[in-house]
């Protein structure tokens, strides 16, 4: 074998089982897109993190979703998909955070704002992700072992009256969060 052609095998047997710091576009779409069905991954936006910090369009979709490659920058492995109407939502969300608002503030930012008119929140909207821990992701084999599944179902200002499910959380059914705001959404878990 000439060296031409074994550098090109070293290079890949020097990335099979180490990922690297910021995985490739590659590998953040393969991973980002897990949450939805299989017949619709291909056709989805994927953002995800060329350097750290900084959240760019990896690939255009065409069918109205887009997914995030958030384990990048996380300390474990997640994963979310949603409509494209929730994207000023989400990016709403990002934005805050970057500026150092944490926690139950930035809904609160967001529920001020979507009261004002300032920022639009669809009339519904779905979301999928997954977590696990960091080990839980084979990067090799784009693989999730041990997480957990979750479809969010937008309805805002929905309460338990109107839409008959509990605000109770629950591991074997729906659940309402954040009844009557801005963010109320119907909760769905499961394991992987």
């Amino acid at each position: 074998m000439t060296l031409a052609r074994l550098l090109p095998l070293l290079a890949l047997s020097s990335t099979v089982g180490a990922q690297s710091p910021v995985p490739t576009a590659a590998q953040q779409i393969a991973a980002a897109v897990l949450p939805l069905p299989a017949e619709m991954r291909d056709g989805a936006t994927v953002m995800g993190y060329r350097e750290p910090g900084k959240l760019v369009v990896l690939r255009e979709g065409r069918n109205g979703m887009h997914c995030l490659a958030l384990y990048v920058t996380r300390p474990d492995f997640h994963v979310a998909c949603y409509h494209k109407g929730l994207e000023p939502f989400m990016a709403r969300g990002r934005e805050l955070r970057a500026q150092g608002v944490a926690g139950t503030a930035v809904d609160s930012v967001r529920f001020a704002e979507i009261k004002s008119g300032k920022l639009k929140m669809p009339v519904q909207g779905a979301l999928h992700t997954i977590t696990a821990k960091k080990e839980g992701f084979d990067p090799r084999t784009n693989k999730v072992t041990g997480g957990s599944l979750l479809s969010v179902l937008y309805i805002p200002f929905a309460t338990t009256e109107s839409i008959g499910i509990t605000a109770q959380p629950r591991e074997d059914g729906p659940w309402l969060m954040f009844p009557g705001t801005p963010k109320a959404h119907v909760m769905i878990a499961g394991k992987m």
